[in-house]
């Protein structure tokens, strides 16, 4: 089986997209659209922006997912995809891709997600650290005997976690998981803690949206980012995307639930390689390639 897989915040650079604009009216036509339902040029940012402009999460977040979708769309008969995941945002492009988002109503719910989580950035000093070389029960036990806010967020692949959380508590966390054994825990240049209870005023933002969005039935099942497993029912997608702001990106247990479930290969559309290069550490035999 086919599993398409769409990537997050941080697989952005400059020029993105760019070629998709000048060799595909199709492309071109979703672009321009796009400019006008954000209300202002995202296109001038992705193609020729400073990595600086591109960094900010009201451009990063719809720029990576228009990267994403318009390729899909792009690809026309040659793409059918039997499962989709994406990691974080990429959740968002995944869910257009299968059908279950039209692309407009996407786009603005990623404006919002994008914005509503800036907001909640700017609430507490907050940040984000990777923690690589020990085991996830480690980095749980580590994160729950520090004092305040910290929780493991991103579920990478074997070996590498994220954490999340209130800063200072982040970097208690790093010099614990020095103790314990990793082999590094380094704070990440994030402007907050995605995926951890500091984003609770974000996910009651962003709840309202999702609750008024029409959510179609799929083409064929996400593996949701919470559940780490196969989901087709539109109420339970929606449930699973609202609490996908607070709760871990079981990424792992969500590669390996899709060849458990049958996925022969796993096609990264978007920006970048970084989740095939995942996948390949979570399964080494695991078939890869990028769009």
């Amino acid at each position: 089986m086919k599993a398409y897989i769409f990537p997050g915040q941080g697989a952005q650079f400059t020029g993105m997209g760019k070629d998709l604009y000048e060799n595909s009216a199709l492309a071109k036509e979703l672009f321009e659209k796009a400019n006008t339902i954000l209300g202002f040029r995202i296109t001038d940012i992705m193609f020729e922006g400073t990595a600086e402009a591109l960094k900010e999460t009201k451009v990063t977040q719809p720029a990576v997912f228009l990267h994403s979708v318009i390729l899909a769309k792009t690809l026309g008969e040659d793409f059918k995809p039997e499962m989709v995941a994406g990691h974080s945002l990429g959740e968002f492009s995944a869910l257009v891709a299968n059908g279950t988002l039209s692309f407009e109503d996407g786009l603005t719910l990623v404006s919002k997600r994008a914005l509503a989580m800036q907001k909640a950035c700017e609430i507490k000093p907050s940040t984000m650290a990777a923690v690589l070389g020990l085991e996830d029960k480690i980095v749980e036990e580590v994160c729950a005997s520090i004092d305040g806010i910290v929780v493991a967020a991103n579920y990478n692949c074997p070996g590498q976690l994220v954490i999340s959380g209130e800063t200072s508590a982040v970097e208690k966390a790093c010099e614990a998981m020095k103790a314990a054994g990793a082999k590094r825990a380094l704070i990440l240049p994030v402007g907050g803690a995605f995926h951890s209870p500091m984003m609770e005023p974000a996910r009651e933002e962003l709840a309202t949206a999702i609750e008024n969005t029409a959510f179609s039935e799929p083409l064929c099942p996400v593996y949701q980012n919470v559940t780490a497993a196969a989901v087709s029912d539109p109420a339970e997608i929606k449930k699973n995307l609202i609490t996908q702001l607070t709760a871990p990106v079981r990424w792992t247990q969500s590669v390996q639930q899709m060849i458990a479930d049958g996925a022969t290969s796993f096609t990264e559309v978007g920006p970048g390689k970084v989740l095939i290069g995942l996948v390949g550490k979570i399964d080494k035999n695991a078939a890869t390639f990028s769009a």
